[in-house]
């Protein structure tokens, strides 16, 4: 395997993470430790959760998975903090307050002494930068996390802690876990070009936008009955368009032109992007996690590459996948 640099840290991670979004709905506890054991048996080395996963639950399943197998230490774990935890008014965010309370819970939902990757889940626009940034500091100084980032952020505001850390000399963002894929390519205007010229390692999620382009959906409005839209709705049936099932279409058409399945092509698309150092896969089954787990080998052809900026060019985007951040003011 081909390890990549995780950012400027020394650290090397597979070029495929997985996520775990799923672990304990719709993905039940035990098909959950299948999926941890042969993730780290395929060689993946970044495991992602957050907090707000299933209430918890999330956490609380990969901590037993990575008790049971022993092989903690083989794993680069990361999972993330912001979101609400309960129906107090501190309960949330990226203040001091919350986020010594969030690691805490975190570390012991997971069954370990130490988070490898603490990110923020999304911006506060509410705690002053140096606020977070100093607390973050803390909980590294301390050792219960190695190094932190930050998910789904707009581009100043990357670059705004970038320049706090470095003037009050606070720990560093290492890394951003956008929304990423062929039909939503807006980072590529701003957020990627700065995370590369600044060695902030890139994690995308969503790279197949949700199964749309995996094929499975053939009618924006007829969601199938097992996925997200159909059973979440929200912001998850938002990203269910009609444009974007179209160029769902041409990717099942490129895929099986080139002999392989359309999930492995969008996965392949976006690991193969400039500055991109896994994305995020947040297998359901063991069946899915051994379908995507080939892409780690492939390469994305020039051929390939030309056709898929045909479909959706370089910077724009047909459907929205950063509808869940408030500060994204364009809708589609």
């Amino acid at each position: 395997m081909e390890y990549r640099l995780f950012g400027r840290t020394g650290v090397r991670v597979a070029p495929l993470a997985l996520g775990n979004m799923n672990f304990g709905n719709p993905t039940d506890e035990a098909e959950s430790f299948r999926i941890v054991d042969r993730a780290i048996d395929a060689g993946i080395t970044i495991i992602d959760t957050a907090n707000v996963y299933n209430s918890g639950l999330s956490e609380e399943i990969l901590g037993r998975a990575l008790q049971r197998n022993g092989l903690r230490e083989k794993v680069f774990l990361a999972t993330k903090a912001f979101n609400p935890m309960g129906p107090g008014p501190n309960d949330r965010g990226t203040s001091r307050l919350h986020l010594i309370k969030a690691c805490e819970d975190s570390l012991r939902r997971l069954q370990t002494d130490h988070i490898d990757l603490y990110q923020m889940h999304r911006p506060d626009f509410d705690t002053p930068p140096d606020e977070t940034l100093a607390a973050l500091t803390d909980l590294v100084r301390s050792g219960k996390v190695r190094y932190i980032g930050c998910s789904t952020h707009p581009a100043w505001k990357v670059m705004e802690a970038l320049m706090v850390s470095e003037l009050k000399g606070y720990v560093r963002y290492v890394s951003e876990q956008p929304p990423y894929n062929l039909l939503d390519r807006r980072i590529e205007n701003e957020l990627v070009p700065l995370c590369t010229a600044h060695g902030l390692a890139i994690i995308p999620w969503a790279p197949m936008a949700q199964g749309v382009l995996a094929g499975r959906y053939s009618d924006a409005a007829q969601p199938p009955t097992d996925s997200r839209a159909a059973q979440r709705g929200g912001i998850y049936a938002e990203r269910v368009t009609a444009a974007g099932v179209a160029v769902g279409r041409e990717v099942v058409a490129l895929a099986q032109e080139a002999g392989i399945t359309p999930a492995q092509l969008a996965l392949l698309w976006v690991k193969d992007q400039p500055g991109v150092t896994a994305p995020l896969f947040g297998a359901r089954t063991v069946a899915q996690l051994e379908e995507a787990l080939p892409v780690i080998e492939m390469r994305l052809s020039d051929e390939l590459r030309e056709a898929c900026d045909t479909l959706v060019p370089p910077g724009s985007a047909v459907t929205n996948f950063h509808n869940s951040a408030a500060w994204m003011r364009m809708r589609l």
